[in-house]
Formats: C-alpha cells, structure tokens, sequence
C-alpha cells in the first residue's frame, strides 16, 4: 500500500474544480455567513454552561440542508454521501479529521428551524441570493443537481403593453414559442 502524500488531496480538489463541480461554483456565489444571525435566531441554543457536547456549527448544518434539498437525499443518504463524496466535504469545508453529522443530528436541526418557522424564511432568501447573482437553483437527482443561469425574458416595449392590455402581440404569431412560455400572455376567452 502506497503512503497518501502531502498534496494527494490538493491534486484531488483540482481535479474536480477541472471536472466543474458545481458547488465550488455555488460556494463562491453564496456568502452562507449572512445566514448566521437568523440561524441563531431561530435556534436559540444555550450557552453551553450546562455541559453537555457543543452543537454543530448552525452554518455547517444549513449548509448541509442545501445540499440535501439540491440532491433530493434522506437524512441517512446525507450522512453517507458527506462521509463519502469529496466534492461535499470541500462544500462544508470539513477535513477528514472533522466529524460529521449523522442522519438523526440533520433530522433535529431541520425540526428546531421548522417548528420555529424559520426554515421556508432561510430557503426564500437563499433563493433570492442566487436569482439575484442570476442564477437558479435546479433540484433534482444525485447526477444532476446544478446551479444554472436563469433564462432571461426580452420582450419589446410594444409587447409588454400589449401583454398588459391582455392582447397577443402581433410580433408572435409567426412566433407560436413565445405564446407557450407564459400562459397569462394569453387573453381571456369569450
């Protein structure tokens, strides 16, 4: 058995930033330290002075919920594609030193935000963050969980008042595309 070296895990990295791993693109994008203060707010732990294991870090934790909600896993297919995925451990900036929060610890902190209402609050602006960078988050299987760029709507000066007005702008008939892309470009029938 061939001795890991120091830059084994470098040269690893670099790799599947060469490869386009798309949370290396999401972390630059999304700054997971302005989340902190409604995370606490939402948690409200305890000082620690009764003892007891210190909690995870809550923007460790939240970090974890994005990626679960990004690659559709349970709670244990979380715990075991950390533990086993590179590209996850760089996105949590966890070594293979650190610990890792087991199925039951992401269960708990995902119900503290729930029942304190603040989970459909942290992932609204979440959203926002990445629509406002320009970009969506697609959900979807393990293979394919990316973050795109949002299509962008052109639509002249005369066929926006048209829309509003609630009429088909004469520029789309010969353009039968641009009726299916929005429904309510469509005026109500008789």
């Amino acid at each position: 058995m061939v001795q890991p070296g120091f830059f084994d895990l470098d040269e690893r990295y670099q790799r599947l930033s060469e490869n386009g791993d798309p949370l290396v693109k999401l972390a630059a994008l999304i700054d997971f330290e302005a989340f902190r203060p409604k995370l606490a707010t939402a948690l409200k732990r305890s000082d620690g002075s009764k003892g007891g294991r210190p909690p995870y870090d809550p923007v460790l934790m939240f970090k974890i919920l994005v990626l679960q909600t990004l690659y559709t896993l349970s709670d244990d297919a979380t715990e075991f594609q950390i533990r086993d995925r590179l590209s996850f451990m760089r996105f949590l900036d966890l070594g293979f030193e650190d610990g890792v929060p087991d199925a039951k610890t992401v269960w708990l902190f995902r119900e503290h935000l729930t029942r304190a209402g603040a989970i459909e609050e942290l992932f609204a602006a979440f959203d926002a963050w990445l629509k406002g960078k320009g970009y969506l988050a697609m959900s979807g299987q393990i293979i394919d969980a990316s973050i795109i760029a949002a299509p962008r709507q052109r639509n002249t000066d005369a066929e926006k008042a048209a829309l509003r007005e609630g009429k088909i702008p004469d520029a789309w008939a010969a353009k039968p595309k641009n009726l299916a892309r929005d429904e309510t470009a469509m005026p109500a029938g008789p």
